[in-house]
Order: C-alpha cells, then sequence, then structure tokens
C-alpha cells in the first residue's frame, strides 16, 4: 500500500474518532477510547482480547485497555446515538428495513454476566453462552449492526445477587424476554430518529410472538415476520358457525366452521402451482439470489377466535426446499415482490454477524461484568462502522453496485496496516518522502 493509502485511512481514523470522542467523557477515557478502537482494527490475533490489542497500540497497556471496558464510567447509549447518527447519511435509503435478530457467544464458568445454559448458535445447540439482541439496518447502500442488548434467563434474574456481582444495574433485573428487548432497541432508534426506515424484518424467534407484531405495528412500522409453520390463519373472510343457545348461562361463541382454521404447512400444502412466483430479491456474491414465493390475504387467529387481517407469505428455494413463512400487516395492494424483498432483508445480517466476529472482535472478549460486555461490543461496532464507508468508496471503484467475495477482509487488512504506528514508521523508512 502507498504511503498516501496510509494517511488517507489515518487521517479517516481520527475523523471518526473525534466524532465520537466527546460522548467517551473525561479526556482519558477519549484517549483510551480511541486506543480500544485502534486495537480492534489493528490487531492481528486471532483473539481480539486486551492483550492482543494491546500489542498492536504503541503507549498503552493490556490493564489499561482493560479498566477501560470495565470501570471508565462512560455513556454507552450515547455513543450508541452517535453511531446511528455517524450512519446515516452513509446508510438512509428509502428502502431500507430494520432487521431483529440475536447472536451467541461461547463462554465457559458461571460468573460472566447473562452466561447460562441455552441454545447456541454459533455452536449449533444448547451450551454454555451469552446471547445478545441485536438490531441492524440493512438498505440497499449497506448494513450495519447499530445497538444491541444482553439477555438474562431466568436464572440470572431470579438471583439479585448474582447480578449485583456482575454489576448488572437495577434497571435491568427484572426479566426482559428476547423479544421485549428488541422492541425496546426499535423503539429507541426511532425515538432517537437518525435512521429511518418503515419496514422490520425479523426471523420466527421474534415473528411468533404476538406482542411483539402487535408493537412493531402500534409505533407505525410495517413488518413481514419470519413466523413456525404450526401457527394457525383462518380464511380472510370465516362462516361462523354456533351451537343453538339453550337459554341457561352465558350463550355460545361463535367460531369459524370446523376445518377453516389450519396450520400454515396445512395451507402451503393446498396451494395450486400457479400461486407460486419466482422473484430475484438481491444479486449475491454467487449471482441472482431467486426463490419462489406466494402469498394470500388471512386472518391471524388468536386464542382460537379470528385476529387481524394479514398477509401470509410463503417462501421456498427454486427446488423446493428450505420452505419459509411470513406474516405482514403490509396494506393488502402491496406487490409480492416487496413482500419477498422485505422477508429476505434478513439474510445479510447473518452475514454482517460472521464479519464482526472475524473482523472486529466482536465475539472475542475477556470480561464478566455487564459494563464490560456492552462496552466491548459497542466498540466493536464502531470498529465495524469505520471500515463501512471505506468498503463503499472501493465498491464504488471497483464493482459498482456489489461488493466482490472477500472485500471486507481485504479492507480489514488495510486498515491494520495502516493503523500500526510501527509498520507504517518502517514503511515510511523503506520509502522516503522526495525532498
Amino acid at each position: 500500500m502507498e504511503l498516501a493509502e496510509f494517511a488517507r485511512i489515518e487521517e479517516s481514523f481520527q475523523q471518526f474518532h473525534a466524532y465520537f470522542a466527546p460522548a467517551f467523557g473525561r479526556k482519558q477515557w477519549r484517549a483510551r477510547s480511541r486506543d480500544y478502537l485502534r486495537g480492534l482494527l489493528g490487531q492481528a490475533s486471532e483473539r481480539g482480547n486486551a492483550e492482543n490489542l494491546a500489542e498492536a497500540v504503541e503507549g498503552t497497556s493490556a490493564r489499561v485497555l482493560q479498566r477501560f471496558l470495565t470501570e471508565a464510567k462512560w455513556d454507552d447509549p450515547a455513543v450508541i446515538a452517535r453511531l446511528q447518527a455517524y450512519l446515516a447519511p452513509r446508510l438512509v435509503d428509502p428502502e431500507a428495513v430494520w432487521a431483529l435478530d440475536d447472536s451467541s457467544f461461547p463462554k465457559q464458568g458461571k460468573k460472566s454476566v447473562g452466561v447460562a445454559r441455552q441454545y447456541c448458535g454459533a455452536l449449533g445447540k444448547v451450551a454454555n453462552c451469552q446471547a445478545g439482541v441485536f438490531l441492524a439496518y440493512v438498505s440497499p447502500r449497506g448494513r450495519a449492526l447499530v445497538d444491541k442488548r444482553l439477555f438474562l434467563p431466568h436464572e440470572w434474574t431470579e438471583d439479585p445477587a448474582r447480578c449485583a456481582g456482575a454489576g448488572v444495574p437495577e434497571t435491568a433485573v427484572a426479566y426482559q424476554s428476547k423479544t421485549e428487548l428488541a422492541l425496546a432497541i426499535l423503539l429507541q432508534a426511532q425515538a432517537w430518529g437518525h435512521l429511518e426506515a418503515r419496514w422490520v424484518t425479523g426471523d420466527d424467534l421474534y415473528g411468533q410472538v404476538p406482542e411483539l407484531r402487535d408493537g412493531v405495528a402500534q409505533a407505525g412500522f410495517l413488518y413481514v415476520l419470519e413466523v413456525p409453520g404450526h401457527l394457525t390463519v383462518v380464511p380472510q373472510e370465516p362462516t361462523w358457525e354456533q351451537r343453538p343457545y339453550g337459554g341457561l348461562g352465558r350463550p355460545p361463541t361463535a367460531h369459524p366452521r370446523a376445518g377453516e382454521r389450519q396450520e400454515l404447512t396445512q395451507r402451503r400444502a393446498a396451494l395450486p402451482p400457479a400461486a407460486w412466483q419466482e422473484i430475484t430479491v438481491a444479486e449475491g456474491a454467487q449471482g441472482p439470489r431467486t426463490y419462489r414465493f406466494a402469498a394470500e390475504r388471512v386472518r391471524e387467529s388468536r386464542d382460537r377466535q379470528p385476529g387481524v387481517e394479514l398477509w401470509l407469505l410463503y417462501k421456498e428455494n427454486l427446488d423446493g426446499t428450505e420452505a419459509r413463512t411470513f406474516f405482514s400487516n403490509a396494506p393488502a395492494d402491496t406487490p409480492l415482490s416487496e413482500l419477498a424483498r422485505v422477508a429476505m432483508s434478513r439474510w445479510p445480517i447473518e452475514t454482517e454477524f460472521e464479519a464482526d466476529k472475524s473482523l472486529v472482535a466482536l465475539d472475542e472478549y475477556e470480561v464478566r461484568s455487564w459494563a464490560g460486555w456492552h462496552h466491548h461490543v459497542t466498540m466493536s461496532l464502531l470498529a465495524s462502522a469505520f471500515l463501512l464507508p471505506l468498503q463503499q468508496d472501493w465498491r464504488e471503484k471497483a464493482a459498482g453496485a456489489h461488493a466482490a467475495p472477500g472485500i471486507s477482509h481485504r479492507l480489514r487488512a488495510l486498515a491494520q496496516e495502516a493503523l500500526d504506528a510501527r509498520r507504517a514508521a518502517r514503511l515510511a523508512a523503506r520509502h522516503p518522502t522526495p525532498q
């Protein structure tokens, strides 16, 4: 890499950190935030713990960086608010979608805050891990993780002493499900108002919960949320049946005619071949991402009674595998192609989790406290955001609208080279600037 590129990336880094520095409060924590961020971007080890980060940053130590995570009293929500404000001019687009998702972090022992035996997506089985709920912003211009919450299982919230030992604030001790946490961070982003999108999507962990769907709709969003196939719906205009009233007690309640309330898998099986359409939802690294979709208007079933009218969307691969179903509160005249696009907007977040874990040490930390977890994850989200404009610039110069495979890793390597002051100094010595 040329010296001019080193200088450009270093200057971009200084400007990037200056934008966030006020949110870290005291001067010493502003300086440590710069060092920690530089370490995340410059470390070459597979493990992004404090020791390895310190090796990539001159003038600091592992102890100082660890204290920045666990003891510094900086305002984590204020940093996240600035993150969303920073990303707004770089990502906001009329076709943007909010995505709700969670990610797990395998951990040993019992003292790390929130750790418990629970399903761990990173391992594909029940294991000892922590789980974080994340909010992502996906647009045609790019994508980013923009907020997070740590999930505390019942065994933690029912043990105040354990929570206190891990530094869990009193306001966070009461149990909150993953869906409640997801709705909270979505509404917080809406209140800040920096990033705007009218659509929300998420997998069936979130879509199957009526309270989440209601909360998203009440906040004014349209959703396309995946739901499991065992949920039931009734026709858009059900046929009502009611037993004769015998004159004693409460009159019988009317119900949809027997057989009209069906599981989603049953309705899928009854679809005629003409109901399906092949739709390309995006251009992927391996070519167009094309699937089969069908949709119909139905009413959801709650407590065995017809509920609100909505879209029931079906998706499958071209060969009929990986069947998925979705609920959507979108208007009746919404095109199928739009429902399909939103439904499939969640897939880039899986890629984003993988990238942030491998590039900016999202899952590599050695902290046990509430503050430590939130501080490290926030810094990883900042490091990822720093790479975004570099990726956008690279993509525009090299490949038009779509990044080539591996671009994020190449950019991370460039940033690692440029932000390692010792490496830059050695290169400058070999290539002195002409006088």
